[in-house]
């Protein structure tokens, strides 16, 4: 059986064997990759992947050809053009380059991890094999725009900065193009055969977007750094918290800040680092210049606070600086206004970092509430704030959470199991 994956990024496999940086997300794919190439011959499965590239893709910008191909591990890859930086617009062009890979590798199945890029939908109309597709449901774009402001006031959804002027990329136009993606999306979903989801929430909108598909469950495999060690609270950074990204208002940072000045009064020594792009950056004139109206917004929220010394923003972290960051982690917090099952929670409850999470999509699902850690009502952020201060007090309490919530964890991100999962699920389609 021969398995095209269609990837919204260069896996870091890939990336090194070319010489070039990993891209910091998406991990969890390369653990799968590794168990499905380690045990191809043993499962009579030839797996190629394809990804997009705005850049790394010199020679096919020489030559005019339609596609990069290379090996990497013993495998086909193959590397197409798309402007990743535009993920609004549609080119019918990557049907055709799509077209050509497909060709060049006569794929049985073609899997598509994620519904956030128009690759997707060029992808399934270039196969045209509905039957054989198969979409993994990672985020939803048309779900994601509808709550995109994240409660933020209008006159923090109406700022704009220089930047966001010059590049058409305010929040407001930022919605607008999570609208416009969830509309390829929606085209695609509609199109495909087959989904692999894990929650209740994507088994609800594989309903809704996909009524013709069959929904295939299967959990996630993470990065092979998170099992190898484990949260212990002797060895943390007491009253400190980690988000693991804060770029855009979905991911809920401002709820944070609001209930944040609070907690250091009680815990004055309280740290929140944050991971991602340091959005809030001012200290050049080009930090200036690169400001959003989003990362203004929260610097005024810590200015306002007071919470200069109590926020630090990381930069983006690899796998084993992500693995090192969470282990020092009091309370982890995902503070979203809507997720699917998301992969840093994952990461942390198998540490067995406690996790406080609002509780939206699938996120319970994922994390049984008082046992494993805190879910709260999304609307009612003090009750995060309520949650962070019960486990800063009570080390007992933390604990047990660490315990439950890492042996729950270990079961739902079996790498053995979800890879034999998928095998079952590859052989169902065929």
């Amino acid at each position: 059986m021969k398995v095209l994956w269609l990837c919204n990024i260069m896996l870091p496999f890939i990336a090194k064997s070319l010489g070039y940086k990993a891209v910091v997300k998406e991990g969890w794919l390369s653990g799968l990759a590794d168990k499905l190439i380690e045990n191809q011959e043993q499962n009579n499965i030839t797996l190629a992947i394809c990804f997009p590239s705005a850049k790394h893709i010199e020679k096919a910008e020489s030559d005019n050809s339609l596609f990069v191909k290379n090996k990497a591990k013993g495998i086909d890859y193959y590397i197409f053009r798309e402007d990743t930086v535009h993920p609004e617009i549609y080119d019918e062009g990557v049907e055709e380059r799509l077209s050509a890979v497909i060709k060049d590798f006569t794929p049985d199945v073609i899997h598509i991890f994620g519904t956030e890029y128009p690759h997707t939908l060029a992808c399934v109309k270039a196969f045209n094999r509905y039957d054989r597709t198969l979409v993994g449901i990672q985020g939803l774009c048309s779900v994601w725009a509808e709550v995109y402001m994240a409660d933020l006031p209008l006159e923090a959804q109406r700022k704009k900065t220089l930047r966001d002027i010059l590049k058409k990329d305010g929040l407001f136009e930022q919605q607008a193009k999570f609208v416009k993606r969830g509309e390829y999306e929606k085209q695609a979903l509609a199109l495909v055969g087959h989904v692999t989801g894990r929650t209740d929430f994507d088994r609800e909108m594989t309903k809704q977007l996909a009524p013709k598909a069959v929904y295939h469950f299967m959990n996630e495999t993470l990065r092979s750094e998170f099992y190898t060690d484990t949260w212990d609270i002797d060895r943390i950074e007491q009253h400190s918290l980690f988000l693991s990204q804060g770029n855009y208002p979905i991911k809920g940072l401002h709820y944070v800040l609001d209930i944040l000045s609070d907690i250091v009064e009680e815990y004055e020594d309280t740290m929140l680092y944050v991971a991602g792009d340091v959005i809030t950056a001012n200290s050049s004139i080009k930090d200036k210049i690169k400001l959003s109206g989003y990362g203004k917004y929260l610097l005024g929220q810590i200015k306002r606070n007071k919470l200069e010394k109590h926020v630090k923003f990381t930069g983006r972290l690899s796998a084993d600086k992500m693995c090192a960051r969470l282990l020092k982690t009091h309370v982890f917090l995902c503070p979203s206004a809507i997720e699917n099952s998301p992969n840093s929670v994952g990461e942390a409850m198998i540490l067995g970092v406690p996790v406080v999470a609002a509780d939206v999509g699938g996120i319970h699902n994922l994390l049984n509430n008082r046992s494993e850690g805190f879910l709260y009502r999304p609307d009612k952020p003090v009750e995060m704030q309520e949650a962070i201060l019960r486990i800063f007090a009570d080390d007992k309490l933390a604990v047990s959470m660490s315990s439950n919530a890492r042996q729950h964890a270990l079961d739902t991100h079996d790498p053995e199991k979800n890879y034999k999962r998928l095998i079952e699920i590859y052989n169902e389609i065929v």
